[in-house]
């Protein structure tokens, strides 16, 4: 079934986090170019880092979709997710991104999942083409980070990251003042479409008072994707 298109309200909800991450990792990217003129390529290097065993069980279990979950696979842009049963399918309109599909509750809800497609340059071969995993997400999150700001803005914390199957995991929090604080979840990745390498970023969001409701599944989606 083709993805049913989002409504304005619902499609800002779930862009706003989605952009600055992938603003950031933009950011990153003209950085490193500059850098690569200057010297060689960071040796590759994967974290030690504990991330939440779901990740590994996700991946172990590759042929296993849990009872409340389906699988939702693209076959234009080469990639399949798991996603709850009930949960709904939406594609943004164009926004600066190449690519955008949605996944997110019936009812109405601060809770979603969305995977982000953008072109990256030639010289992104890898993930570790930003550096190490630790540098990548501190800078990431850091840049997202305004609460040093007076009056203070949003406060974005990292809690955890690893490099695992290619991917970049991300696990961080953001706060505006005065406003619930949502748990993030990013999985970061590239493969190439035959021209060109494009970047994937999935990302699931929930907010404090969702967490029991949302939490594992949000985190057992973004786990789970993969490239076919």
């Amino acid at each position: 079934m083709a993805p049913s298109k989002l409504s304005p309200t619902r499609q800002d909800s779930i862009n706003i986090e989605s952009k600055l991450l992938l603003d950031r990792v933009c950011v990153q990217e003209q950085d490193w170019c500059v850098i690569k003129r200057r010297q060689a390529m960071f040796q590759v290097a994967l974290s030690a880092i504990s991330f939440p065993v779901i990740v590994a069980d996700a991946f172990a279990a590759e042929n296993d979709v849990p009872e409340d979950f389906r699988v939702y696979a693209d076959d234009v842009n080469k990639f399949k997710i798991l996603i709850p049963q009930n949960w709904q399918v939406g594609a943004g309109e164009p926004n600066g991104f190449k690519s955008i599909t949605a996944f997110y509750p019936e009812e109405e809800s601060n809770s979603n999942v969305s995977v982000v497609i953008t072109g990256l340059g030639a010289d992104f071969t890898r993930m570790e083409s930003f550096g190490k995993v630790e540098a990548f997400a501190d800078t990431l999150v850091s840049g997202l980070d305004r609460s040093w700001q007076r009056p203070a803005g949003v406060k974005a914390k990292l809690i955890d990251c690893k490099a695992a199957n290619g991917f970049y995991y991300i696990d961080y929090t953001l706060q505006n003042p005065g406003e619930s604080r949502k748990h993030l979840y990013s999985a970061i990745g590239m493969a190439s479409n035959g021209w060109y390498n494009r970047l994937y970023t999935v990302t699931g969001q929930f907010v404090d008072e969702e967490s029991e409701k949302f939490g594992s599944r949000i985190q057992k989606a973004v786990a789970s994707f993969k490239f076919i």
